[in-house]
């Protein structure tokens, strides 16, 4: 709510240039890191271990599993009706 003579204060991320530049080093430290992946030596104990990109499919299907979880079988287990506290 903005005041009479008050300015409104201004954060970092309301100006679009600012979300831009950490968007731009988001993908650009990824980018760098998925390279880096190709040149580290793993010392792996299983095979799949060795496969390119393993541990980033594994982290993003592990976190997806995670969620449809969550959402589809601990919700419903949890969730109360509308007028559970009146």
């Amino acid at each position: 709510m903005k005041k009479e003579g008050i300015p409104e204060k201004e954060y970092l991320f309301d100006k679009p240039r600012n979300v831009k530049i950490l968007f731009v080093s988001f993908y650009a430290s990824l980018a760098i890191l998925l390279g880096l992946e190709f040149l580290v030596k793993k010392h792996a104990y299983f095979p799949w271990e060795e496969w390119p990109e393993f541990y980033a499919v594994y982290g993003f299907v592990a976190c997806v599993v995670l969620v449809l979880v969550a959402k589809y079988i601990l919700r419903p287990l949890m969730k109360r009706r509308e007028d559970y506290y009146d």
